[in-house]
Protein backbone atom coordinates (compact mmCIF):
# COMPACT_ATOMS: atom_id res chain seq x y z
CA UNK A 1 0.00 0.00 0.00
CA UNK A 2 1.21 3.47 -0.88
CA UNK A 3 2.54 5.88 1.54
CA UNK A 4 -0.34 8.20 2.76
CA UNK A 5 0.69 12.26 3.02
CA UNK A 6 -0.12 13.44 6.02
CA UNK A 7 -2.39 16.61 5.18
CA UNK A 8 -1.03 19.59 3.20
CA UNK A 9 3.07 19.29 2.25
CA UNK A 10 2.77 22.83 0.33
CA UNK A 11 0.93 25.60 2.30
CA UNK A 12 1.28 29.31 1.56
CA UNK A 13 0.75 31.73 4.64
CA UNK A 14 -1.58 34.94 3.44
CA UNK A 15 -1.63 36.37 6.93
CA UNK A 16 1.17 36.18 10.13
CA UNK A 17 -0.58 34.46 12.44
CA UNK A 18 -0.87 31.03 10.53
CA UNK A 19 2.94 31.07 9.99
CA UNK A 20 3.48 31.75 13.53
CA UNK A 21 1.32 28.93 14.36
CA UNK A 22 3.19 26.17 11.94
CA UNK A 23 6.46 27.09 13.02
CA UNK A 24 5.55 26.81 16.93
CA UNK A 25 3.89 23.91 15.73
CA UNK A 26 7.11 22.26 14.15
CA UNK A 27 5.71 22.39 10.89
CA UNK A 28 7.20 25.40 9.42
CA UNK A 29 8.83 22.60 6.74
CA UNK A 30 5.42 22.81 5.07
CA UNK A 31 5.16 26.16 4.54
CA UNK A 32 6.40 27.91 0.77
CA UNK A 33 4.92 31.20 0.56
CA UNK A 34 4.15 33.57 3.24
CA UNK A 35 2.84 37.21 3.60
CA UNK A 36 5.27 40.67 3.27
CA UNK A 37 4.25 41.60 6.58
CA UNK A 38 5.48 38.49 8.40
CA UNK A 39 8.02 39.45 11.81
CA UNK A 40 7.06 36.32 13.83
CA UNK A 41 9.21 34.16 14.03
CA UNK A 42 11.80 36.48 12.41
CA UNK A 43 13.23 33.47 10.99
CA UNK A 44 10.25 32.97 8.14
CA UNK A 45 11.55 36.13 6.71
CA UNK A 46 14.64 34.84 5.92
CA UNK A 47 13.56 31.06 4.83
CA UNK A 48 10.24 31.86 3.06
CA UNK A 49 9.30 34.13 -0.53
CA UNK A 50 7.27 36.50 0.48
CA UNK A 51 3.78 36.38 -1.85
CA UNK A 52 1.46 38.52 -0.34
CA UNK A 53 0.57 41.83 1.48
CA UNK A 54 -2.83 41.62 3.14
CA UNK A 55 -5.57 42.54 0.61
CA UNK A 56 -3.35 41.98 -2.32
CA UNK A 57 -1.38 39.23 -3.50
CA UNK A 58 0.77 37.86 -6.33
CA UNK A 59 -1.73 34.97 -7.42
CA UNK A 60 1.08 34.31 -10.38
CA UNK A 61 3.26 33.88 -7.80
CA UNK A 62 1.62 31.75 -5.52
CA UNK A 63 0.42 29.51 -8.52
CA UNK A 64 4.14 28.91 -9.20
CA UNK A 65 4.68 27.49 -5.70
CA UNK A 66 1.93 24.85 -6.43
CA UNK A 67 0.69 24.95 -3.57
CA UNK A 68 -1.57 21.92 -1.88
CA UNK A 69 -3.23 24.89 0.39
CA UNK A 70 -3.19 28.72 0.95
CA UNK A 71 -4.56 29.99 4.10
CA UNK A 72 -6.32 33.46 4.50
CA UNK A 73 -7.77 35.38 7.18
CA UNK A 74 -11.56 37.38 6.81
CA UNK A 75 -13.64 38.40 4.10
CA UNK A 76 -10.64 41.02 3.53
CA UNK A 77 -8.93 38.27 1.71
CA UNK A 78 -12.19 37.21 -0.32
CA UNK A 79 -11.19 38.71 -3.59
CA UNK A 80 -7.63 37.15 -3.68
CA UNK A 81 -9.15 33.33 -2.01
CA UNK A 82 -11.82 33.48 -5.37
CA UNK A 83 -9.00 34.61 -7.61
CA UNK A 84 -6.58 31.31 -6.62
CA UNK A 85 -10.02 29.12 -6.64
CA UNK A 86 -11.14 30.25 -9.37
CA UNK A 87 -7.66 28.86 -10.69
CA UNK A 88 -7.78 25.78 -9.12
CA UNK A 89 -6.01 26.45 -5.72
CA UNK A 90 -7.48 24.52 -2.52
CA UNK A 91 -7.87 27.61 0.07
CA UNK A 92 -9.51 27.85 3.28
CA UNK A 93 -9.89 31.23 4.95
CA UNK A 94 -10.04 31.38 8.72
CA UNK A 95 -12.39 34.27 10.41
CA UNK A 96 -11.48 34.12 13.96
CA UNK A 97 -12.58 37.74 16.10
CA UNK A 98 -12.36 36.71 19.69
CA UNK A 99 -9.82 34.88 22.13
CA UNK A 100 -12.13 31.76 21.79
CA UNK A 101 -11.76 31.45 18.15
CA UNK A 102 -8.02 32.08 18.08
CA UNK A 103 -8.10 28.71 20.04
CA UNK A 104 -10.30 27.06 18.02
CA UNK A 105 -8.47 28.77 14.84
CA UNK A 106 -4.97 27.17 15.89
CA UNK A 107 -6.95 23.43 17.09
CA UNK A 108 -8.34 23.44 13.51
CA UNK A 109 -4.94 24.27 11.96
CA UNK A 110 -2.81 21.79 13.81
CA UNK A 111 -5.73 19.13 12.82
CA UNK A 112 -5.48 20.14 9.24
CA UNK A 113 -1.73 19.41 9.35
CA UNK A 114 -1.94 16.36 11.28
CA UNK A 115 -0.07 17.89 14.53
CA UNK A 116 -3.06 17.07 17.04
CA UNK A 117 -0.89 15.77 20.21
CA UNK A 118 1.64 19.33 19.59
CA UNK A 119 -1.25 21.60 18.92
CA UNK A 120 -2.83 19.98 22.66
CA UNK A 121 0.70 21.30 24.67
CA UNK A 122 0.74 24.69 22.70
CA UNK A 123 -3.03 25.13 23.79
CA UNK A 124 -2.67 23.77 27.49
CA UNK A 125 0.67 26.58 27.36
CA UNK A 126 -1.50 29.26 25.75
CA UNK A 127 -4.20 28.88 28.13
CA UNK A 128 -1.79 28.90 31.38
CA UNK A 129 -0.70 32.17 30.02
CA UNK A 130 -3.86 33.92 29.72
CA UNK A 131 -4.71 32.16 33.42
CA UNK A 132 -2.05 33.40 35.08
CA UNK A 133 -2.58 36.81 33.43
CA UNK A 134 -6.09 37.42 34.90
CA UNK A 135 -4.97 35.74 38.37
CA UNK A 136 -2.64 38.75 38.51
CA UNK A 137 -5.26 41.16 36.79
CA UNK A 138 -7.66 39.95 39.66
CA UNK A 139 -4.90 41.66 42.27
CA UNK A 140 -4.86 45.07 41.11
CA UNK A 141 -6.54 47.36 43.34
CA UNK A 142 -8.71 48.70 40.62
CA UNK A 143 -9.79 48.35 36.84
CA UNK A 144 -8.18 51.06 34.76
CA UNK A 145 -10.52 52.60 31.57
CA UNK A 146 -8.81 51.67 28.47
CA UNK A 147 -9.00 53.59 25.47
CA UNK A 148 -7.14 51.27 22.64
CA UNK A 149 -6.58 52.93 18.96
CA UNK A 150 -5.71 51.07 16.31
CA UNK A 151 -6.15 53.64 13.76
CA UNK A 152 -5.86 57.50 14.41
CA UNK A 153 -7.22 59.07 11.19
CA UNK A 154 -10.64 58.09 10.93
CA UNK A 155 -9.97 56.80 15.41
CA UNK A 156 -10.92 53.39 14.85
CA UNK A 157 -11.50 51.27 18.34
CA UNK A 158 -10.36 47.88 19.41
CA UNK A 159 -11.25 44.93 17.60
CA UNK A 160 -12.87 42.16 19.99
CA UNK A 161 -10.19 39.88 20.85
CA UNK A 162 -8.12 42.97 22.36
CA UNK A 163 -10.96 44.18 23.76
CA UNK A 164 -11.26 40.59 25.66
CA UNK A 165 -7.31 40.66 26.34
CA UNK A 166 -7.78 44.35 27.92
CA UNK A 167 -10.59 42.53 29.79
CA UNK A 168 -8.20 39.58 30.71
CA UNK A 169 -5.82 42.02 31.69
CA UNK A 170 -7.64 43.70 34.08
CA UNK A 171 -8.72 46.94 32.53
CA UNK A 172 -12.09 47.98 31.13
CA UNK A 173 -11.94 48.47 27.10
CA UNK A 174 -13.96 52.00 26.89
CA UNK A 175 -15.95 50.68 23.29
CA UNK A 176 -17.29 47.43 24.17
CA UNK A 177 -20.10 47.72 22.34
CA UNK A 178 -17.56 48.92 18.95
CA UNK A 179 -15.57 45.62 19.79
CA UNK A 180 -18.35 43.61 19.21
CA UNK A 181 -18.25 45.26 15.31
CA UNK A 182 -15.93 42.78 13.09
CA UNK A 183 -15.20 45.56 10.56
CA UNK A 184 -12.83 48.26 10.76
CA UNK A 185 -15.42 50.85 9.27
CA UNK A 186 -18.29 49.70 11.86
CA UNK A 187 -15.64 50.56 14.76
CA UNK A 188 -14.76 54.06 13.71
CA UNK A 189 -15.34 56.73 16.27
CA UNK A 190 -17.50 59.18 14.46
CA UNK A 191 -17.31 61.78 17.29
CA UNK A 192 -14.24 62.33 19.12
CA UNK A 193 -15.81 63.87 22.11
CA UNK A 194 -16.83 60.77 22.85
CA UNK A 195 -13.61 59.43 23.52
CA UNK A 196 -13.46 62.73 26.08
CA UNK A 197 -16.78 61.40 28.04
CA UNK A 198 -15.18 58.19 28.39
CA UNK A 199 -12.88 59.54 30.13
CA UNK A 200 -10.22 56.72 30.02
CA UNK A 201 -7.61 56.36 32.29
CA UNK A 202 -4.86 54.53 29.98
CA UNK A 203 -4.55 54.92 25.83
CA UNK A 204 -3.36 52.44 23.70
CA UNK A 205 -2.46 53.14 20.32
CA UNK A 206 -1.61 50.38 17.60
CA UNK A 207 -1.76 51.94 14.67
CA UNK A 208 -2.01 49.01 12.16
CA UNK A 209 1.27 49.41 10.10
CA UNK A 210 2.63 52.72 11.69
CA UNK A 211 3.95 54.74 14.32
CA UNK A 212 2.29 55.56 16.84
CA UNK A 213 2.37 59.28 17.66
CA UNK A 214 1.37 60.23 21.39
CA UNK A 215 1.85 64.01 20.56
CA UNK A 216 -0.57 63.98 18.00
CA UNK A 217 -3.15 62.41 20.18
CA UNK A 218 -2.28 64.79 22.83
CA UNK A 219 -2.82 67.43 20.48
CA UNK A 220 -6.72 66.69 19.88
CA UNK A 221 -9.10 69.83 20.70
CA UNK A 222 -10.49 69.07 24.19
CA UNK A 223 -9.11 65.54 24.81
CA UNK A 224 -6.71 67.57 26.99
CA UNK A 225 -9.10 66.89 29.78
CA UNK A 226 -8.89 62.99 29.34
CA UNK A 227 -7.29 61.21 32.49
CA UNK A 228 -4.63 59.46 30.52
CA UNK A 229 -3.41 62.33 29.10
CA UNK A 230 -3.47 64.62 31.99
CA UNK A 231 -1.22 62.02 33.68
CA UNK A 232 0.67 61.34 30.52
CA UNK A 233 -0.45 57.34 30.05
CA UNK A 234 -0.41 57.21 26.36
CA UNK A 235 1.55 53.98 25.16
CA UNK A 236 2.70 51.39 22.26
CA UNK A 237 1.92 48.08 21.49
CA UNK A 238 3.10 47.24 17.98
CA UNK A 239 0.03 45.85 15.89
CA UNK A 240 2.80 43.10 15.29
CA UNK A 241 1.92 41.75 18.70
CA UNK A 242 -1.73 42.12 19.12
CA UNK A 243 -3.45 42.94 15.96
CA UNK A 244 -2.92 39.51 14.31
CA UNK A 245 -5.26 36.95 15.93
CA UNK A 246 -2.85 34.20 16.89
CA UNK A 247 -0.14 33.03 19.34
CA UNK A 248 1.72 36.60 19.49
CA UNK A 249 -1.77 38.18 20.71
CA UNK A 250 -2.49 36.05 23.52
CA UNK A 251 1.26 35.55 24.42
CA UNK A 252 3.62 39.02 23.92
CA UNK A 253 0.30 41.35 23.18
CA UNK A 254 -1.42 40.28 26.48
CA UNK A 255 1.68 40.65 28.70
CA UNK A 256 2.47 44.36 27.25
CA UNK A 257 -1.52 45.31 27.51
CA UNK A 258 -1.23 43.77 31.60
CA UNK A 259 1.77 45.32 32.47
CA UNK A 260 0.43 48.89 30.88
CA UNK A 261 -2.80 48.42 32.76
CA UNK A 262 -1.18 47.11 36.46
CA UNK A 263 1.11 50.33 36.47
CA UNK A 264 -1.80 52.34 35.61
CA UNK A 265 -4.09 50.91 38.33
CA UNK A 266 -1.11 51.00 40.87
CA UNK A 267 -0.50 55.16 40.06
CA UNK A 268 -4.43 55.34 40.20
CA UNK A 269 -4.67 53.77 44.03
CA UNK A 270 -1.88 56.19 44.77
CA UNK A 271 -3.38 59.16 44.10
Amino acid sequence: MSHVLNGPQRIVCMTEETTETLYLLGEDQRIVGISGFTVRPPQARKEKPKVSAFTSAKTGRIADLKPDLVLGFSDLQADIAAELIRAGIPVHVFNQRSVAEIFEFIRMLGAMVGAQARTVLLLDELQRGLDAVQAAAAKLPCRPRVYFEEWDEPPISAIRWVSELIGIAGGDDVFPELAREPSGKARIIADPNEVIRRAPDLIIGSWCGKKFAPDRVRARPGWEVIPAIRHDRLSEVKSCDILQPGPAALTDGLAQLHRLIAATAQAMDRR
